[in-house]
């Protein structure tokens, strides 16, 4: 279980890049699992406990165990498993500030998680040194100089496609591909394979993937006013149609496969509380 959460705001330049730290330290006497739902994100594991466990189950060889990794951007959930102690910081970045952070087309991480000593020495080196920290200032200011520096050293992605990105995340994932594409003057087929190789993963998924976010995020609002079973049909069509949704089935379909099951059975265990995103 979560025994300690801290929440660090990083300095003011890095906040259009990075929303928070997440410092955290996790007691687990029996192996604790969980199901991470997918994302177009990027989300950064440095940490110096026990081995956390990463199952993809579409294909064994995407998995690793480590405690400190990077994962996704991922079209589909994962799995999650640990025992003992696990200490780090979690920071979640989207496709396009991992792209400028890394310095590395994010198609070389789609649906992996991958050490950081198979990215790039700096991110172990940053492991070490917030290992060795006095406390979570010191780390979280530790993480503020390196991300910074990253940022100085490595080149912005094309306008172009940080403005495809910006219209797909304001809409909610409405803006269709052709349209997209119209915007910037270039082809579907251009936009397409240039989106995927900088940020992981073609646009169609990556708007599909923020529709699931919002309608995610919107479950704990869901749990009190949802009909009881037998009445139910009604109210998830409702909530299918706000969320985006062709119908009450598109939406089901979409949350099984981006988070391994049903609105409804993920309403029931949220119980009332705001589920987190990621997972």
């Amino acid at each position: 279980m979560l025994t300690e959460a801290v929440v660090g705001r990083p300095d003011a330049r890095l906040r259009p890049w990075v929303d928070r730290y997440l410092g955290y330290r996790e007691d687990a006497p029996a192996p604790l699992v969980r199901r991470e739902v997918a994302g177009a994100f990027v989300v950064l594991i440095l940490g110096w406990g026990d081995p956390l466990d990463v199952h993809d189950p579409r294909a064994t060889d995407r998995g690793t165990s480590g405690n400190a990794f990077l994962a996704g951007p991922f079209d589909g959930w994962c799995a999650t498993r640990t025992a003992g102690t696990g200490v780090g910081v979690q920071v979640v970045l989207t496709a396009p500030a991992a792209r400028r952070v890394l310095g590395l087309p994010l198609g070389e991480l789609a649906n992996r998680v991958v050490p950081v000593d198979r990215v790039a020495g700096w991110l172990t080196d940053l492991r070490d040194a917030l290992a060795g920290a006095a406390g979570w200032a010191e780390r979280f200011a530790r993480l503020d100089a390196a991300l910074a520096a990253r940022l100085a050293a490595t080149d912005p992605v094309d306008g172009r496609l940080r403005a495809a990105w910006r219209r797909l995340d304001v809409s909610g994932g409405a803006v269709g591909v052709a349209a997209l594409a119209d915007e910037i003057g270039w082809s579907r087929r251009h936009l397409a394979v240039r989106f995927r190789q900088e940020f992981g993963l073609p646009p169609r998924t990556v708007a599909r993937l923020l529709r699931f976010e919002r309608a995610y995020a919107g479950l704990g609002r869901t749990v009190l006013t949802v009909p009881a079973a037998g009445a139910g049909g009604a109210g998830w069509a409702e909530r299918a149609a706000r969320w985006g949704y062709y119908d009450q089935s598109h939406l089901i379909r979409e949350f099984q496969a981006f988070a391994g099951a049903t609105p409804a059975v993920l309403a029931r265990r949220t119980a009332g509380s705001h589920p987190s995103y990621p997972g």
